[in-house]
Parts: C-alpha cells; sequence; structure tokens
C-alpha cells in the first residue's frame, strides 16, 4: 500500500512540476571502463571513460551535482603483475600502493574526460579527484579469512612457488588455475570525507574511493596500509551516506536488477522496498560475485537513512534519475517521501 501511494505520488509530481536538482553519487561499475572482450589498453579506457562521461555531464546539464566513485579490478590485478615482473629491476610495490597509484590512473581518464564533455556542453564544473583512504578495522574478521582473488591466474606449480616465496594466500578457480586471494574487510570510516564534503559543496564534481578507497588501519602510530581489498559498492555506501546525497546510483551492466536472472523465469524489478529485496536476496536471487555486493550496499545506504537508491546500466543513468528507468530501491518507512519532492542538501558536519 505504501509503494502505491508512494509510486502516485511520484508519477503526479513527474507530470506536473520539474525534477528539482539532487546530489548524487554515482558508482561506477568496470564495464564502464573496460567492457568486456577488451584487453584494457589506454586507449580502449580513455574511450569508454568518454562515452560514459557524455552520459554523467547530461546530468550535470539537468542541475545535479555529482560525486563519483569507480572500480578498479582489473588495473590493480594489472599493476600488480607488473611490480611482480620488474621485481629484479625495482622494488615492488604492495596492494596498498597499487590500490594508490589506479586511483590515480582512473581518476586522470575520468577526469581528462569529463572535463572534455563539460566544456564541449558549454558548462563550467571543476572537476577533482581526491586520492581517498578507508579505515578498516584491524580486528575485522575478513582480515583473517582472505577472499577475495586479485591479480592475475597461474598454474599450480607458479601459484605454489609465489605462495612460498611470498606468503600469499591462493585458492584455485577449478575452470581457469589459481589466483592469490587477501581480506576484503568492511570501510569503517573515510578519512577525506570532509574535503570531499567542502569540494561538493564548492560546486565541484568529485571522483573518490577509487577502488573501494586504500584500505588503513588507525593505531596510536596513525594510519598504516594493509594488504586487503574493500569492495567498491560498500566504499560507495558508506560515502553516500556520510554526505547524505539525495540519491544513491550504482551503475552496472544490466539495464535492471532481475530476479531468476538468465533464467526462462527472468523478471526486472523496477520499484522495490528495501523489506522486498532483502527477502528476495535471502532467498538466492543475488549471487556473491555478481549483483550480490551492490544489493548488500544499497541496503546498508536506505538503512542509514538514505532516501532512494538505483540500479542501472550507464545508457538508462538519465531515464533513471528521471524515475522511469533502473530499478529503484526506497526505504520501508511510510513516512519516507518521494526523493523528486525533497529539498536538495548535501548533509551536514
Amino acid at each position: 500500500m505504501y509503494l502505491d501511494s508512494l509510486l502516485a505520488t511520484r508519477y503526479s509530481l513527474l507530470t506536473t512540476r520539474p525534477t528539482p536538482m539532487t546530489t548524487i553519487l554515482l558508482a561506477i561499475g568496470g564495464n564502464s571502463l573496460i567492457r568486456a572482450g577488451e584487453k584494457g589498453s589506454i586507449a580502449e579506457q580513455l574511450s569508454n571513460a568518454r562515452r560514459t562521461a557524455s552520459e554523467i555531464v547530461k546530468l550535470i546539464a539537468g542541475g545535479h551535482r555529482l560525486v563519483i566513485t569507480h572500480g578498479n579490478g582489473p588495473q590493480v590485478g594489472a599493476a600488480l603483475l607488473r611490480s611482480e615482473r620488474a621485481a629484479s629491476q625495482v622494488p615492488g610495490l604492495p596492494l596498498d600502493v597499487c590500490d594508490a597509484s589506479t586511483q590515480g590512473e582512473i581518476g586522470y581518464l575520468l577526469q581528462q574526460s569529463l572535463n572534455n564533455e563539460i566544456a564541449a556542453a558549454g558548462l563550467s564544473v571543476p572537476v577533482v579527484t581526491v586520492l581517498t583512504q578507508c579505515v578498516v578495522a584491524a580486528d575485522d574478521p575478513a582480515m583473517q579469512r582472505p577472499s577475495k582473488p586479485i591479480g592475475p591466474f597461474y598454474s599450480r606449480t607458479d601459484a605454489e612457488e609465489r605462495k612460498r616465496q611470498f606468503g600469499w594466500d591462493i585458492v584455485e578457480d577449478a575452470a581457469r588455475g589459481y589466483r592469490r586471494i587477501v581480506p576484503s574487510p568492511d570501510p569503517t570510516e573515510i578519512v577525506e570525507l570532509e574535503v570531499i564534503r567542502d569540494l561538493v559543496n564548492d560546486g565541484a564534481l568529485v571522483i573518490a574511493c577509487g577502488g573501494g578507497g586504500i584500505p588503513v588501519v588507525r593505531s596510536d602510530a596513525g594510519l598504516t596500509g594493509v594488504e586487503a581489498v574493500i569492495d567498491k559498492d560498500r566504499a560507495s555506501a558508506l560515502l553516500a551516506a556520510s554526505l547524505g546525497v539525495d540519491l544513491f546510483v550504482i551503475s552496472t551492466d544490466t539495464d535492471f536488477v532481475y530476479l531468476d536472472y538468465k533464467k526462462a523465469s527472468q523478471r526486472p524489478l523496477s520499484y522495490v522496498t528495501a523489506s522486498d529485496l532483502k527477502v528476495w536476496a535471502e532467498a538466492g536471487h543475488f549471487p556473491p560475485g555478481n549483483m550480490g555486493p551492490k544489493i548488500e550496499s544499497v541496503l546498508r545506504f536506505l538503512q542509514q537513512g538514505g532516501k532512494e537508491a538505483i540500479i542501472t546500466s550507464y545508457e538508462y543513468l538519465g531515464k533513471a534519475v528521471a524515475g522511469i528507468a533502473g530499478t529503484h530501491v526506497l526505504p520501508d518507512s511510510p513516512t519516507a517521501a518521494p526523493r523528486i519532492a525533497t529539498e536538495i542538501h548535501v548533509g551536514g558536519r
């Protein structure tokens, strides 16, 4: 009943008044930079970044303020491989430093592409990349249970040699070989949060939390990087909730979230409540290595006070923000107002 009423209100607002400006956190998926079948060359990534930027600029032209996050899985894997193969010539790089270097690499490609598209659209919006550290707990149980595969695939012999030489944890992928696995702890704090907030409030388009942020632990001695990978969507949900954005959007490779995905019975979800989505998640509709983390992150955002989240592909970003495409997830509270009717703000300090 609540959802029916909310949708009726949204339809009325869409047809009787213009959509007000919202502050949006947009989490860009890996396909926005490296598409299926590509090798991940800089030329390919730059071409993809420009295409994604053109869709983002349409949102800016509509008056929306944006914060952008992105993944770095293929790029950090490549950085680790370069470091490993060059170890006889130059000192190798730990994983946290590879995270930092790929944040800069991807931030540069996105920042340049956005600058060019913004200028071509006759707009004037500053774009800035913030190298972002995310605090994780040293005693997070995930630190003792590595689960996130990174880097290339190895033969069993090569994997065992690297395990002996570097102390890596290795997991077998029956179809493709062996890979290194590292911990994937939950982010608890974004070190540069207030810098990001100030930039957004000053009108900048901010690129932050690349690859989930650089994982660091806090102690009496200060911050220290750790060999781990933070899930990009979890970090994005934390940043979105911490900033108090109006809308959290995850761009992925499907136009909707589907039940029974890739089965004859698959069906798209358009508008759903958090509780319904949680029921479907617990029923196993969203695999851990695919849609699962995105669903979990959307639910976290709403549990922390978020008003609305969307999951869709980058081609449908504009329509999704307008309310006519993508999967929209809304809080359960019957007092929650439609996002289209809310005032614009980025949460206070």
